[in-house]
């Protein structure tokens, strides 16, 4: 069971499109996926008109304790949604107990909830993850096994990617754990320049760790959510449809640039 995070603290570079049509394009190739929304936004659960408001999700299985199991909703075949839950943000601002140990154990609850899963019950677990630095995103960050990582084709997006390296890094150093880290350029434009120097920099940077496939600006990918689908059935044959997809093999196939 591969537990992956979508994560960059930077906004707007398309966690959420990933998360949602990166999982359905693994669903579509025969893999059994869960999808855990922990962005307090809920958007994740949008997508598939699920009302967070009114939907048991991962507030209740942080804040209250519920057993993971109970709050799993099939939203597709072959795949799977935690939704966020109207309460999820309070993750992040309720009191913390002055106990070290306590508060080391609060960066843990998704992995301690996740570990009541039965281990080969899924074939991946997407985990879609806030735009910033605090507790859920600590909770996802010990929780996963790999981290998939949108980029955008700007600079601004490589200094906001520099930091979030900087924090996995320190987490990892200190616990002595090794992620694996995937990257993909997301709203790609292969016309501008900027763009492909952005992608060379990081293929530069990170070696065997770029995926092959970037995802192109495709206005598709935009709507979809909108009507309550992924691209997959909103439009079947755009290039944002033929990229998620392939990026589904990259990431099966360990496909990457050197």
């Amino acid at each position: 069971m591969r537990v992956i995070a979508v994560m960059n603290q930077k906004g707007g570079v398309g966690k959420t499109t990933t998360t949602l049509n990166l999982s359905h394009a693994l669903a579509l190739e025969g893999q059994k996926v869960l999808m855990l929304d922990m962005d307090p936004q809920g958007h994740l659960g949008s997508c598939f008109s699920v009302n967070t408001d009114n939907s048991s999700g991962m507030d209740e299985v942080l804040l209250d304790g519920k057993e993971i199991a109970e709050v799993i909703q099939e939203v597709r075949d072959n795949l799977f949604l935690i939704p966020a839950g109207a309460r999820l943000g309070e993750i992040e601002t309720r009191p913390q107990n002055s106990d070290a140990a306590s508060q080391s154990r609060m960066g843990y609850q998704l992995y301690d909830a996740m570990s009541a899963l039965p281990e080969n019950e899924y074939d991946f677990i997407l985990v879609d993850c806030p735009p910033a630095s605090g507790l859920l995103a600590m909770n996802a960050i010990l929780a996963c096994e790999e981290f998939v990582v949108p980029v955008t084709g700007d600079y601004l997006a490589l200094q906001g990617l520099s930091r979030l390296i900087k924090v996995v890094t320190h987490i990892e150093q200190v616990l002595e754990k090794n992620t694996r880290k995937w990257f993909v350029v997301t709203r790609y434009q292969k016309q501008r320049k900027l763009a492909q120097q952005i992608r060379s920099k990081l293929v530069s940077y990170f070696p065997d760790q770029v995926f092959e496939t970037a995802i192109r600006e495709n206005v598709s990918l935009a709507e979809s959510p909108g009507f309550a689908k992924t691209i997959f059935e909103y439009k079947p044959r755009s290039n944002g449809a033929e990229d998620y997809r392939q990026l589904a093999i990259d990431l099966l196939e360990n496909r990457t640039l050197h």
